[in-house]
């Protein structure tokens, strides 16, 4: 999956969720307007901050998982004269990241429809490679990381930011508002991801060779909790959690509530 959809190289085994079997590699948050809608408010200075420092004029840089392009578009921007390239699975995503750089003006990116498995590019292909709320849908995140492993330069680096759910704050609590998250949470799990996945980016760089790692962690508080919680409420009630979808919504009324998500950013080179 490259930040639009699942790609599975293999079958995954079926997970069980409050009793029930569900199948394995999906995309967990679908493409419903309240979902497209949610990735295309990412920006670089909103999401990929962490990783502005490494990028520079004339670097040539891949977005793995670019969904609709709001952040490839922005490091094109900054690297121009560098070429940006967007890579996502999901074929509307990138016609949506097509036109928002025509739009934009923007020259230097393009984007394809492919595999984060299998990189339509040749090795050593690149100056950076950016990587951003993407391992955590995947069934094989270390292959994934070895093949950006493959298209990056000697001296070359990775920056990766994905969330952990074991860190997220959600108020006003309650046991049922609990079981709703770690339902969520589960169901990503059932599809062949992992929300759960922030803490262990370093480990999975390492696994795929990369050197030099540096972690680093942020909270991002949404202003509409209604907006978040429907994002969740959607997929648990298309797959049948009814209960936990309605505590979501009924807890996204509360003014006093606050939800806080925790990610977790890595960035690594490539010593060999």
């Amino acid at each position: 999956m490259c930040a639009g959809g699942v790609y599975a190289p293999t079958e995954r085994e079926a997970h069980i969720i409050d009793g029930r079997t569900m199948k394995s590699e999906v995309y967990t948050p679908g493409y419903t307007p309240n979902a497209t809608n949610f990735m295309a408010t990412r920006t670089l200075e909103s999401h990929g901050r962490f990783f502005v420092p490494f990028l520079s004029a004339n670097h040539d840089v891949l977005d793995l998982g670019c969904g609709p392009g709001t952040i490839s578009v922005d490091i094109a921007r900054l690297v121009a004269p560098g070429k940006v390239a967007g890579i996502d699975s999901s074929e509307s995503q990138v016609v949506q990241a097509r036109k928002l750089a025509e739009e934009a003006g923007v020259s230097n990116v393009d984007f394809h429809v492919g595999s984060c498995y299998e990189l339509p590019f040749v090795n050593q292909s690149f100056d950076r490679i950016f990587c951003h709320a993407l391992m955590e849908h995947l069934a094989d995140p270390v292959a994934a990381l070895r093949e950006a492993f493959h298209k990056l330069k000697k001296d070359g680096m990775i920056g990766v930011c994905s969330p952990d759910s074991d860190g997220w704050l959600l108020s006003p609590s309650s046991a049922e508002l609990e079981a709703a998250v770690t339902a969520y949470a589960d169901l990503q799990q059932a599809n062949g991801g992992n929300l759960r996945i922030g803490k262990n980016l370093g480990v999975l760089l390492q696994d795929a060779g990369f050197t030099d790692i540096h972690l680093t962690a942020r909270y991002e508080c949404y202003p509409s909790l209604e907006f978040i919680g429907e994002y969740f409420a959607i997929q648990l009630a298309q797959n049948g959690f009814d209960r936990h979808a309605t505590t979501l919504r009924e807890w996204a009324k509360d003014s006093t509530g606050m939800f806080a998500q925790a990610w977790v950013s890595a960035v690594a080179k490539k010593s060999q």
